[in-house]
């Protein structure tokens, strides 16, 4: 399945916004809505992406090309993890795990917003690379 990389860096947007927010205002209950939307991105069916089709894409016109989802949903499952290791955090009220967690999840969701490098992207490559084929 292909993927329209606009659409990508709308819901990293998104994701870093979310992600702020949660780092402003300690709510835990915030990040974990954004740990469901990476869960639903990572099996396909990102709200945010549905939003950029729905709103956004209309008003831009198709892509000049477009992606695989493999790397993008995988990069969604790498920030379920950390949302959920800062969910922990929050319970345990261990505040710099929560914190710290946030804050590296917002940092890939600002670099593939920013300047649309996807780290959990390239993280899906690296080791394609390193994993023997599968056939």
């Amino acid at each position: 399945m292909q993927v329209d990389p606009r659409g990508m860096r709308f819901a990293a947007a998104a994701t870093t916004l979310v992600l702020a927010l949660v780092l402003v205002t300690g709510n835990g209950w915030l990040l974990l809505a954004q740990a469901a939307v990476f869960a639903l991105g990572a099996a396909g069916a990102s709200p945010y992406a549905l939003a950029f089709k729905r709103w956004v894409r209309p008003r831009l016109g198709p892509p000049a090309a477009t992606e695989d989802s493999r790397p993008p949903r995988f990069a969604q499952g790498v920030g379920l993890v950390f949302a959920l290791v800062g969910l922990i955090g929050f319970l345990a009220q261990a505040a710099p795990l929560a914190l710290g967690a946030t804050a590296a999840a917002l940092l890939a969701a600002f670099l593939n917003a920013a300047f649309g490098f996807c780290l959990g992207c390239e993280m899906y490559l690296i080791i394609r690379r390193l994993l023997p084929a599968t056939r």
